[in-house]
């Protein structure tokens, strides 16, 4: 009986037909899962849940840019703090509310009272939302320690100086954070060629000055974007006279609200994936 030798190919062929086989599938799979998030987060955006003088501020705040430079994704678990009014909550709890989780970690007094009222208003885009508690030193177990993908704070670190909790609140982003996870910054970017006023008096703040604020508690800096950048900010005045605030009321309304909404830092801080110990 004749018997037939199996057909042999050699190594190297065998490799590369394994590497011409697979490698498209990640690289595929890749560019449809950052497809998918950017239709669900332009979804967001535009859904029926934002209210219209929110949606007026989108040229100011840039929400698509900021958080896909952030890299958010829909199945993350994220934690946005301090959320005030609920402005970024609006797209975050419905982006979120399938196949993600969303924590709102909020303080006292009256706004709470408000950010809470508009969840129960709306429990088709809300009722997911967990509400947490971020009252230093003691109240600032935000998420469970070590779930988060990604800690949000958007214009809150210049009012927390004023108090001298900051480090607590970056302490507590760094324990609810993954190892690898992500925390993103905007706040008002100060003019770099004045000192730093310790309480932010006028509500700038130094972007030098707040990456080392992050670095102190563990964080280190891996991008900064100049999305929220405004030049004709000149920062010399404070920040409550700009819109949406416009404190000054009628007096030089035109003026501040031709400059715009405030020149903004956009940082992007990771906790390292082999966890070092805070300074």
């Amino acid at each position: 009986m004749q018997v037939k030798h199996p057909i042999r190919f050699p190594l190297y062929a065998l490799l590369a037909l394994s590497i011409v086989a697979l490698s498209p599938i990640p690289a595929a799979r890749a560019a449809g899962d950052d497809a998918g998030t950017q239709s669900a987060l332009a979804a967001a955006i535009a859904g029926p849940q934002r209210s219209q003088p929110n949606r007026a501020r989108d040229k100011y705040r840039h929400p698509m840019e900021t958080l896909t430079f952030f890299g958010i994704k829909p199945t993350m678990t994220v934690v946005e703090i301090s959320p005030g009014a609920g402005w970024y909550t609006e797209i975050l709890a419905p982006l979120l509310k399938d196949h993600g989780k969303l924590y709102e970690a909020v303080g006292g007094g009256p706004g709470a009272k408000t950010f809470q009222d508009k969840l129960k208003a709306d429990p088709t885009d809300y009722a997911q939302v967990i509400v947490t508690t971020l009252k230093p030193p003691a109240e600032t177990d935000i998420a469970p320690a070590g779930s988060a993908d990604m800690v949000l704070t958007f214009r809150n670190v210049h009012d927390w100086l004023a108090h001298g909790n900051t480090q607590d609140y970056f302490k507590a982003f760094y324990r609810a954070l993954k190892p690898g996870g992500v925390l993103g910054v905007v706040d008002h970017r100060a003019d770099p060629s004045q000192p730093q006023d310790p309480i932010a008096k006028n509500g700038y703040v130094r972007q030098d000055y707040m990456i080392q604020l992050a670095q102190q508690a563990g964080f280190k800096l891996t991008g900064a974007s100049e999305i929220n950048a405004n030049p004709k900010d000149l920062r010399d005045h404070p920040v409550w006279y700009l819109p949406p605030t416009l404190r000054l009321g009628e007096k030089d309304r035109d003026k501040h609200l031709a400059i715009g909404e405030s020149d903004r830092m956009t940082l992007k801080f990771i906790k390292p994936p082999t966890e070092a110990q805070p300074h």
